[in-house]
């Protein structure tokens, strides 16, 4: 895949999850890079969240395969810390 086009479909993804409500905040693909066979990171200039890895395979939607992993790691950022990381009042 073309890292532009895999930017755009990314960038497209993001874009309609957080239309949608599904990200508490914007965020733009700076950039879109291939870290293995098939996997890519989209790397963000935002502290909130600064990178996501796409495990992607050919024949498959890059696009959807971006929303589930930016999903599911916006998700992971939303859980309270366990009891025992909790910082003492």
């Amino acid at each position: 895949m073309k890292m532009l086009a895999a930017q755009i479909e990314a960038q497209d993804a993001i874009d309609q999850l957080f239309s949608e409500g599904q990200l508490p905040f914007k965020l733009i693909a700076r950039k879109v890079e291939p870290i293995g066979l098939q996997e890519y990171v989209i790397r963000f200039h935002d502290s909130r969240l600064r990178s996501v890895i796409v495990a992607w395979y050919e024949g498959l939607d890059f696009k959807d395969a971006c929303r589930v992993a930016v999903l599911q790691r916006a998700k992971e950022l939303q859980r309270p810390l366990p009891y025992a990381m909790a910082r003492p009042s």
